[in-house]
């Protein structure tokens, strides 16, 4: 059971709405759809909690930047004596298309700086991870500036029912088995709704 969820992104007002914090984004609308309660901030994230108190989601963002996020989920895991096997993170992939959601039981970074901290901290890269997709840049775009760079405005409709897809997924695997949550949310767009 999913008891400690993570949205990846970067601190800072410069960086929202930019392609690589859409996991905190999908972490945001999870916790509204929860109507999660706010927490203090503890050192290196900040956090919001949901249900009981005695069993209670916890629902977290680092405040270190994206390439330092495993040492706030190490805190994190530590704090609330958590498992691995209680954990989601959320995070955003360049190598899926726009709109597409993918929950995956454990697997390599995928050239994700976040991903690859929070591996390189815990030594393993079994835990669960929902991607959503923010599309790859073109061949004569940076990738660095592309994840940082906002979403052009004709996506907003696509990027926020991804969104919408992803924490309603992430609600999901609070309640039921991964699979069950893979088989009913894993979505790529079809051919035909590719730009």
């Amino acid at each position: 059971m999913i008891r400690l969820v993570v949205g990846l992104g970067n601190p800072g007002s410069q960086y929202e709405g930019t392609r690589h914090n859409i996991g905190l984004e999908v972490l945001t609308r999870s916790a509204q759809l929860l109507q999660a309660r706010p927490q203090p901030q503890r050192g290196l994230y900040q956090w919001a909690s949901a249900g009981p108190d005695a069993n209670c989601l916890v629902l977290a963002s680092p405040r270190t930047f994206m390439n330092r996020s495993g040492d706030a989920v190490s805190a994190l895991l530590h704090d609330f004596e958590f498992s691995l096997s209680e954990m989601l993170v959320l995070v955003d992939d360049f190598n899926l298309a726009l709109g597409a959601v993918r929950i995956r039981a454990a697997g390599s970074d995928g050239g994700h700086h976040g991903l690859a901290s929070i591996i390189q901290c815990l030594g393993t890269d079994s835990f669960a991870r929902l991607r959503a997709g923010i599309g790859q840049p073109a061949d004569n775009v940076d990738a660095a500036d592309y994840v940082l760079s906002h979403f052009e405005p004709a996506d907003a409709e696509k990027v926020r029912e991804m969104v919408d897809r992803a924490a309603e997924a992430t609600i999901f695997a609070v309640h039921h088995r991964l699979e069950e949550t893979m088989t009913r949310y894993n979505y790529n767009p079809a051919p035909s709704e590719l730009p």
